[in-house]
């Protein structure tokens, strides 16, 4: 990408705070714009539904090609970003998931829509790998990490808030073709932006090998294990219940509009919850914040089922708190867990794991909401959660004595 440029040598080097601040800024914009490509399905899905005749198994295989592309090839783009730089594959990702969104508005059936999704899914493994290395890389030797991870964290569920409302509105004044077109262009853009705001890798490079080696705690590879493990139950649930959400609501009388509305309540709830959950996990520890948080998760699920469109949407966003507060805090005990030295590949298993969790749970809940209802499926993905408490219990005794808990990202 822009081998030229890349090539031209700078008059002066690049200083650390500038090269920080692009970083940041790099990695905040494409956070904040995938997440918004990724959950903006959650808006289309019904809109596909009525569109192509698609039964609930069909609605979780197109929620779940995605996701579960975008888990399973994480791993390959952190390899690949060691031989085509780190900046390329970013912005190449970025690219096809825009393109990708230009494709599903042209789609003609249940073909065209899954093709668009798994080259969506292929584009979007490119960002949560590459990106939080890229902030981790220009922050650790300076100091500083958590706080730029936190607002990382942030601009991610700025993107879910934005995206899929913004859509549900214009579902309401214009097609939905043109509506996932504009979708698509907002990642071309991106892709655009991301090009000019990357630093140098020489620049990158440069200030990785000031930051200092760490060692991980003994036994720490059985605690990273479980930690994947609840991370990857929490992201099924998530996922799972994101996905049929929807259905919900239209159930109670939301129209396009409704559910976009009710997402961005959603998502605005997840976004503080993130950062809320970060600083509470530091205080009171990771596995007392675990059982606050999917255990109220579980019961406002079950209150979501239970109660009329009204009061579901006026519990809405204390339900995203706890649902992706607990992302953070799981997210955050990964560098404790780990020696700087295997820190990559650590955040790479943890995203392929609750990635793929996500991925597999919408497919399974498809199915089982065409046996048994919406509902039921909903009710057992709240017990799921119920998993987690014993793994969080067996991560918190690998967890080093001080156990401080950065704010991250999921």
């Amino acid at each position: 990408m822009n081998d030229q440029h890349r090539a031209t040598p700078d008059p002066a080097p690049a200083r650390p705070a500038q090269v920080r601040r692009r970083s940041l800024l790099a990695g905040c914009s494409a956070h904040a714009v995938h997440d918004g490509l990724t959950d903006v399905i959650y808006v289309l899905l019904p809109v596909w539904q009525a569109q192509f005749a698609l039964s609930y198994a069909q609605i979780g295989l197109l929620r779940g090609v995605y996701a579960g592309t975008m888990a399973g090839v994480q791993l390959l783009a952190s390899r690949a970003a060691r031989h085509w730089g780190r900046e390329r594959l970013l912005v190449g990702g970025t690219a096809l998931a825009g393109l990708a969104y230009l494709l599903a508005g042209q789609a003609t059936g249940l073909g065209v829509l899954l093709l668009a999704l798994l080259l969506g899914g292929l584009g979007a493994s490119t960002q949560h790998p590459l990106a939080s290395s890229l902030i981790t890389d220009t922050h650790e030797a300076g100091g500083g990490v958590k706080e730029a991870l936190a607002q990382y964290n942030f601009a991610g569920d700025i993107g879910k808030t934005l995206v899929p409302g913004l859509v549900g509105l214009l579902l309401a004044v214009i097609s939905w073709r043109a509506s996932v077109t504009l979708v698509g262009v907002l990642g071309l853009v991106a892709a655009g932006l991301l090009w000019w705001l990357i630093p140098s890798r020489a620049s990158t490079s440069a200030m990785r090998g000031k930051a200092p080696t760490t060692a991980g705690p003994r036994g720490a590879p059985r605690g990273l294990w479980a930690l994947i493990v609840t991370g990857t139950l929490d992201s099924a649930v998530r996922m799972g219940f994101l996905t049929f959400l929807p259905f919900l609501l239209k159930a109670k009388g939301a129209g396009s509009a409704g559910i976009g509305l009710a997402l961005t309540l959603l998502f605005i709830g997840g976004a503080f919850g993130k950062l809320f959950c970060g600083y509470l996990g530091a205080r009171i520890g990771m596995m007392k914040t675990v059982w606050l948080t999917e255990s109220s998760t579980a019961g406002l699920i079950v209150l979501a089922v239970m109660l009329p469109y009204g009061g579901l949407m006026l519990m809405l966003p204390l339900l995203g708190l706890v649902l992706n507060g607990t992302s953070s805090v799981l997210y955050g005990a990964v560098p404790d867990l780990v020696g700087s030295a295997k820190r990559d590949q650590a955040f790479s298993l943890f995203y392929t794991g609750t990635i793929g969790g996500g991925a597999l749970a919408p497919v399974l809940a498809g199915l089982l909401s065409d046996a048994v209802g919406v509902t039921v499926a909903v009710m057992v993905l709240a017990a799921l959660l119920f998993l987690t408490l014993p793994l969080s219990w067996h991560v918190q005794r690998r967890l080093p004595i001080d156990d401080s808990v950065p704010p991250a990202t999921a």
